[in-house]
């Protein structure tokens, strides 16, 4: 069976519909993610991105819906009250790229989705308001990697902080010209971004914060493959992240191993680690000992890590002054 992105916004618009007739307080849904963009598909796969919006808080946040061939519905469940101040949301450098152009799916009746997607739209590319996206990203990661100086905690978390300040440092370069970058091809994206952001040589910082100037490309598909072991154990934990779901399996090792095999092989160590990070959350420390020697090895954890947090610094400083000077 070939999938396109036209049988998967098929299948989204039918998910939908279902839930409008069993679910009453569903105030709007909307397509969001790769399906919006001209190239979805990484390693022949993707995922649906799908937003219910709720009356009431619902009970869930996330919610994965398994499909053929390794796709899946990526559902993320909001409440009304989220959408409450559309003209602050313009300021967001998530839920503002969000919704400036999704695809709706279901708008309700009382023009909930139209009413919130003017209030976005308006001034939302004033430079002002550009700016205000991106330095918000920056705060976040400075935030981040300050909790670090002090946090004691055991490797995987510090390192999960870690990757969560590189990627928000990266973001708020990448929401200066466009959305925010993609979770699988995120290295894969940023040097343009970066470079059209008259900041080209940050493409060349951002692999060796992940450790790309100590592995070798040949090492890459055996920690894959140890990645693999770990994501299928900690998918059955209750308390895992969504992310690392079996369903989503396939989604990610098809990239992983398109991306290895491709013109830029590092570009896979930001969402491996990443992904990989998560899932030794959910294990017992017993378990966490392979993710630790391919870190250590890395030279991302251990003695080494005060090194990278040192690099992390700089370059967070060199995107703190790009956007203290840019202009739009």
């Amino acid at each position: 069976m070939r999938v396109t992105p036209e049988l998967l916004l098929r299948v989204a618009r039918e998910a939908v519909q279902k839930r409008v007739l069993t679910e009453p307080n569903l105030v709007a849904a909307y397509l969001t993610g790769s399906l919006r963009r001209k190239e979805p598909f990484l390693g022949g796969v993707t995922d649906v991105d799908i937003v219910l919006v709720h009356q009431e808080r619902p009970p869930q946040k996330h919610e994965t819906i398994p499909l053929v061939g390794g796709f899946f519905l990526d559902i993320v469940h909001n409440a009304r009250a989220d959408y409450d101040k559309p003209k602050e949301l313009r300021l967001d450098p998530w839920l503002g790229p969000e919704l400036y152009d999704p695809l709706p799916l279901h708008t309700g009746q009382q023009h909930f989705f139209e009413f919130i997607q003017a209030g976005v739209r308006d001034r939302y590319h004033d430079p002002e308001n550009i700016l205000a996206r991106a330095h918000r990203n920056a705060q976040n990661a400075r935030s981040l990697w300050t909790e670090l100086l002090s946090q004691q905690d055991t490797w995987p978390r510090l390192f999960q902080i870690y990757l969560e300040s590189i990627w928000m440092a990266a973001n708020a370069v990448a929401v200066l010209t466009d959305e925010p970058l993609a979770e699988r091809s995120f290295l894969l994206q940023f040097p343009q971004r970066a470079a059209a952001a008259g900041k080209a040589e940050l493409a060349t910082a951002l692999p060796a914060l992940l450790g790309a100037n100590d592995v070798e490309v040949e090492a890459l598909p055996p920690c894959i493959a140890a990645w693999e072991k770990d994501f299928l154990e900690a998918a059955s934990s209750p308390q895992v992240e969504p992310r690392i779901a079996t369903a989503r399996l396939g989604y990610y090792k098809k990239a992983f191993e398109a991306l290895v095999n491709g013109e830029t092989p590092y570009s896979v160590l930001w969402p491996l680690l990443y992904t990989w990070t998560l899932a030794v959350l959910a294990l017992p420390i017993s378990r966490q000992e392979t993710w630790e020697s391919v870190c250590k090895g890395m030279g991302l954890i251990g003695n080494a890590f005060e090194q990278k947090l040192q690099m992390l610094d700089r370059f967070l400083d060199e995107i703190e002054a790009l956007l203290e000077n840019y202009t739009v």
